[in-house]
């Protein structure tokens, strides 16, 4: 049992002044768990908090790509609750350009927030959980962690390293008693196509107007998207309280593009399956 039944659960939450990892930190503070919550502005955060009760919120100013930074929040939230039972790795912001328009800077800053700031998280939380035999980490990947669309390749790349790394911890961390789940949203109404979250390349070529009406697109489409932040929250507590599943979608639209993608890679292996058998040695 990964999850506390007899005492609040303890939660170390990352990007948690916006977004989906707000709504989650209100949550878990209007149940009673306890919450050590990362932001680049503890300011912010405590004032989005307005209204609800923090009494059981550690608010804590981390660089998720600073080793240091990240292993004193962890010890930080170790001192002040006993320990931690949950880890959600939710930081990031999405990108919307065409491959040929990303630069080096750009692919470093994404990798560097969606993959080494998770893998540091997850790297200091372990000891503890592995010390007392319990413990989940839910890591927020994306439905575009499993399939991709056009303009979205770099934000892709990060998810589905994400899911990569979370198959492969699960399957490591399994006989510790520690359960590792990788959520999948779809299109929630919260600011992530704002500028707050949503980051364009600096430089753009006339080549791919497509991509440049996506843009445009998402801009004007927040307050319409079909999914609820709130309920989003109520199901990461879930997912942590039942101890799984390893891959969840979250939202209609996700989960009916997981399919569809489930139901074509299945077709491409079929279809593919003689020529992959024929690069065998000969028997």
């Amino acid at each position: 049992m990964t999850y506390p039944s007899d005492r609040p659960a303890t939660w170390f939450v990352t990007g948690a002044s916006r977004g989906l990892g707000l709504a989650l930190v209100k949550h878990l503070l209007g149940r009673g768990d306890n919450v050590a919550a990362t932001t680049r502005s503890t300011a912010r955060l405590v004032a989005a908090l307005d209204g609800t009760d923090t009494s059981n919120l550690l608010p804590l100013a981390v660089q998720l790509t600073d080793v240091e930074a990240v292993t004193r929040g962890i010890a930080e939230t170790t001192t002040r609750f006993g320990g931690i039972d949950v880890v959600v790795n939710n930081a990031g912001y999405g990108y919307l350009g065409a491959v040929e328009e990303t630069s080096d800077a750009d692919v470093q800053a994404m990798f560097d927030v969606q993959v080494r700031g998770t893998w540091n998280v997850i790297r200091a939380a372990l000891p503890g959980m592995r010390a007392v035999g319990s413990g989940h980490i839910i890591n927020v990947s994306s439905i575009l962690g499993l399939l991709s669309f056009p303009g979205w390749g770099l934000y892709c790349a990060g998810k589905y390293a994400i899911e990569g790394l979370s198959e492969s911890l699960a399957a490591e961390v399994a006989d510790f008693g520690i359960s590792v789940s990788v959520v999948e949203p779809g299109y929630f109404n919260t600011d992530f196509l704002t500028d707050h979250s949503l980051a364009l390349p600096e430089t753009t070529t006339d080549a791919y107007p497509a991509i440049r009406e996506m843009v445009a697109q998402h801009k004007a489409m927040p307050g319409t998207q079909p999914g609820d932040p709130d309920k989003a929250a109520a199901a990461l507590s879930a997912i942590a309280q039942q101890g799984g599943p390893l891959r969840q979608q979250l939202g209609s639209d996700s989960s009916g593009l997981a399919e569809n993608k489930a139901n074509n890679l299945l077709e491409q292996i079929r279809d593919g399956r003689e020529l992959a058998h024929s690069t065998d040695y000969s028997k």
